[in-house]
């Protein structure tokens, strides 16, 4: 068993090549305590681990994998995170919390990691990958990987591709005008539960955007990712919830 005080080879290639392309290191001190509190973290829990992934990659290695379960992609994920503890750290304590019903901050975590600007759409952007990314997995651990340093948010490089943009394609490209200086998602979620809508299956002001725009999903998984949040938008809608 190693010591968690000895330093720990972080597995990017494994992981990359499983589609999790996306990952971020952070040691908990270095952390907000808000950002933690839900998580009830233990004391030996001294790093959280943030996966994620961009590209088409992850749902090519789904598909190939086949999971039976109802959402896949967490499915995959977990398991994929359980085999890379098994083979290469055997006898670390790790614990998923996301996928989880733990609430997580996954956006403000991917501000700390650089991952996340904000974008009229009301999701994160970034120069390199656009709206086409995710986040997939959080772990608590007592590993000893070296952090990822913390990313210098006054650096205009790491700045939302927003802020240079001044056509705006996805304002244009929204059907029910939810798209503007501030998100209207009444009128959004309105628009995609009307019969026959061309938002049901996906999102035309996000497929409008030009960052990014190499990376896009396949069409087959955007219209699994939409489906499962139309259906959950349905459910809250018989349920009397508001959005």
């Amino acid at each position: 068993m190693n010591s968690p005080t000895q330093a720990d080879v972080f597995p990017t290639d494994f992981l990359a090549e499983a589609g999790l392309n996306r990952q971020h290191v952070f040691a908990c001190a270095d952390l907000p305590a808000a950002l933690l509190a839900p998580l009830a973290r233990q004391p030996r829990e001294r790093q959280l681990i943030l996966l994620g992934h961009a590209g088409r990659r992850l749902w090519q290695c789904v598909q190939a994998a086949r999971p039976a379960g109802e959402h896949p992609i967490d499915d995959y994920t977990t398991s994929t995170v359980d085999h890379c503890f098994a083979r290469f750290f055997p006898g670390r304590h790790y614990r998923i919390v996301y996928p989880g019903p733990a609430p997580i901050g996954l956006q403000a975590l991917g501000a700390h990691a650089g991952w996340h600007q904000p974008s009229p759409l009301m999701i994160g952007i970034d120069r390199a990958w656009g709206s086409w990314y995710a986040y997939r997995c959080v772990i608590l651990a007592d590993t000893g990987f070296s952090p990822d340093a913390t990313v210098d948010r006054e650096n205009p490089a790491n700045s939302s591709p927003c802020t240079d943009c001044r056509e705006r394609p996805c304002v244009a490209a929204c059907p029910a005008g939810a798209v503007g200086d501030r998100f209207d998602l009444t009128a959004c979620s309105d628009e995609r539960l009307h019969p026959g809508s061309p938002c049901g299956e996906g999102c035309l002001a996000r497929l409008a955007c030009p960052v990014g725009s190499e990376h896009r999903y396949d069409t087959a998984q955007i219209r699994h990712s939409y489906r499962q949040s139309l259906a959950l938008l349905k459910s809250w809608r018989l349920s009397g919830r508001s959005v």
